[in-house]
């Protein structure tokens, strides 16, 4: 990856109400807080908030941050409490 190219991230966000939402972005920061505070945020997250970050791992391209998210978001709410009790 090329110094000029910010590193893409899966991330997951506790709601509320304590569902997960699971995305990419290549500013963390940056979209916390559109999912706390902005219209910008996710429609799921907008009602639910605040949010808080429980996991994120980096990805070294958009392909990859979109199939890692893909593949959290198939995996059972008892599978995404582990991977975030293990890595988060």
């Amino acid at each position: 990856m090329a110094p000029d190219q910010p590193a893409w991230c899966v991330y997951m966000v506790r709601c509320s109400d304590h569902t997960l939402y699971t995305g990419i972005t290549t500013d963390l920061t940056k979209r916390l807080a559109e999912h706390n505070h902005s219209t910008k945020g996710a429609k799921y997250t907008r009602g639910r908030r605040p949010v808080s970050l429980v996991y994120s791992e980096e990805q070294p391209s958009r392909s990859l941050a979109s199939s890692r998210e893909y593949a959290i978001k198939r995996l059972r709410k008892k599978e995404k409490e582990e991977l975030i009790r293990m890595f988060g």
